[in-house]
């Protein structure tokens, strides 16, 4: 039977969306006290003659008829109507602590945001003080909600997890010296998304849950060779059992994908009852190079010649290449930052703050770019022989035109290109846009390809192998944003670029200073098998220089 507080719920969320989209106010405070006064009906509606709806306080014609509506049908149409017309992720957004209706319908109609995760994206990026309503202390209160909300959903991002990881591994390797230990699975090939922590281990299920069960841990899973368990952080950890003679067997079989594990199998050194003193001596018999853990997923790497000596490490990283100050959205000035960049051992800083179509990120207008490239030449004065250059998130417009005339962009030492606006779109759509992009000779970099944003947005379809290919042709670089809620593009790809001769930048994508570290966007590059060599950003100073004059002579700019 349909209660009263399911009735209720129904008003309340139809007055809350009505708000939302900017519908007749007196409308919505009417179904919103109707909701109220619903709940404190003790008697069940469901029970109660219809005729009679009227006689309660706060229950007119208009919404008694309603009342029936659901009690004859089990819905309201009103509120199926408008929630046909409502991004799901709005939906998901009223879940958030902090955000009613008035401040959800600013992010979306003035913004563009229309999921938990972009929002969260654009507290990061300072974005939401640019608007009424939203000071930093909102902004910061808002950040902190969603982060709550998204630790409780079950997936998580492997920047999320990685201190958890690694406290739970030194913990447990403390707690029990005399049993082995060792993470495998998607924690250790650094996956970009982790479902669960996974562990090799010699330790009895007895004994790990005597030690985890006091904090909360509930046993989810026990079978022949498994068990695991529900920590109060929503994250499911997992424990392969093992014997000290098989251990490293069971290591091995758990750290690949299972195309790459089936692979090795099938080849003729495979014995899996053999008793191995290490993995490298698994890779041995199977006369195959020692293959990283990051590598093993697809089953082709085992006829490459990438290899854990020769992987880009977040140390060869030598310049911070797309950055934002305060002349658009970034928290800092371009001296703070450039500052910070000596400070920490880089050689070189890319200011790339946002173009003209971005007025939600303070785009810069023409007459801005001016002031802010002559503040950039008195700034590279005074701090010789470090260098900044003179860049542009350039949005990629809808016809693939990028947003200023040949005449300014020529004034840029490079140009980063990247779609912002109109997202939802066909991959015909998305491939015009890009490839006009890519064929306009002042385009230095593809910034972040398919605009995607984990666990919150997938990104817009696009044709990896075409873009890549015009990427190739045309002289461009493709972006690895290191954001670890971007890691875009895509590291299933990179091998591909390689193989085509394509060059990689790894860029932080930074909107302040805490933002340079490009480790997570490293840790996916390794995933795809990248050397420092075929990353931009990897480039000394004289490298650099050299290749901004080289390319601009081979595409006559």
């Amino acid at each position: 039977m349909i209660d009263n507080y399911f009735i209720a719920d129904q008003f309340s969320l139809l007055a809350k969306l009505m708000d939302m989209h900017g519908e007749n106010s007196f409308r919505s405070r009417t179904y919103s006290s109707a909701a109220f006064a619903i709940e404190k009906v003790t008697q069940s509606l469901a029970e109660m003659p219809e005729d009679k709806l009227v006689s309660i306080k706060g229950i007119g014609d208009s919404v008694a008829k309603k009342v029936i509506e659901i009690l004859r049908t089990g819905k309201l149409g009103a509120l199926e109507d408008i929630i046909s017309k409502t991004p799901p992720g709005l939906l998901e957004m009223m879940n958030i602590k902090g955000l009613g209706p008035k401040k959800i319908a600013t992010i979306w109609k003035e913004m563009g945001i229309e999921s938990v995760g972009e929002l969260l994206y654009a507290c990061n990026e300072n974005r939401l003080t640019l608007f009424k309503g939203f000071g930093e202390k909102t902004q910061k209160n808002v950040q902190d909600a969603i982060e709550f909300y998204m630790k409780n959903q079950g997936s998580h991002l492997y920047a999320e997890t990685e201190v958890y990881a690694i406290a739970i591994d030194t913990t447990l390797k403390k707690q029990f010296p005399q049993q082995q230990f060792a993470l495998t699975g998607q924690f250790r090939r650094q996956v970009e998304i982790i479902d669960q922590l996974e562990w090799v281990t010699t330790a009895t299920d007895e004994e790990l849950l005597a030690f985890l069960g006091p904090d909360n841990y509930k046993t989810q899973e026990t079978l022949e060779d498994i068990f695991s368990v529900l920590g109060p952080e929503n994250v499911l950890l997992k424990f392969y059992r093992a014997m000290p003679e098989n251990f490293n067997t069971v290591l091995f079989q758990t750290s690949g994908s299972t195309d790459f594990v089936a692979a090795c199998q099938a080849l003729p050194g495979w014995n899996p009852t053999a008793s191995y003193e290490s993995e490298e001596a698994i890779f041995s018999a199977l006369q195959l190079p020692v293959i990283a853990p990051a590598l093993r997923e697809k089953p082709t790497v085992l006829t490459t010649k990438s290899n854990q000596a020769t992987l880009i490490q977040p140390g060869d990283i030598r310049g911070i290449i797309h950055s934002h100050s305060q002349w658009s959205d970034g928290v800092h000035t371009v001296e703070d930052m450039a500052k910070a960049c000596i400070d920490q051992g880089y050689e070189y800083l890319v200011i790339s703050d946002h173009s003209k179509s971005a007025a939600y990120a303070n785009g810069l207008t023409e007459e801005r770019i001016r002031e802010q490239h002559h503040y950039i030449d008195e700034l590279n004065e005074k701090l010789k022989p470090f260098k900044i250059f003179k860049s542009i998130e350039c949005d990629i417009l809808g016809d693939g035109a990028l947003d200023y005339s040949n005449n300014v962009l020529s004034t840029f030492d490079l140009v980063i290109a990247s779609v912002h606006s109109n997202l939802k779109m066909t991959e015909d759509k998305a491939m015009m846009r890009l490839l006009n992009a890519i064929r306009n000779p002042y385009t230095t970099i593809l910034g972040h390809m398919t605009g995607r944003l984990l666990l919150s947005r997938p990104g817009y379809p696009v044709d990896h192998v075409t873009v890549i290919n015009a990427c190739v042709e045309h002289q461009v670089v493709i972006e690895l944003n290191a954001h670890p809620r971007r890691l875009d593009m895509d590291w299933r790809w990179i091998d591909y670029a390689i193989e085509k001769g394509v060059l990689i930048s790894i860029d932080p994508d930074a909107h302040s200073i805490d933002g340079y570290d490009c480790r997570y966007g490293v840790l996916a590059a390794q995933k795809g098998g990248l050397t420092k060599q075929q990353n931009l950003s990897s480039y000394s100073l004289q490298q650099f220089e050299e290749y901004l004059a080289n390319r601009k002579k081979l595409r006559g700019i």
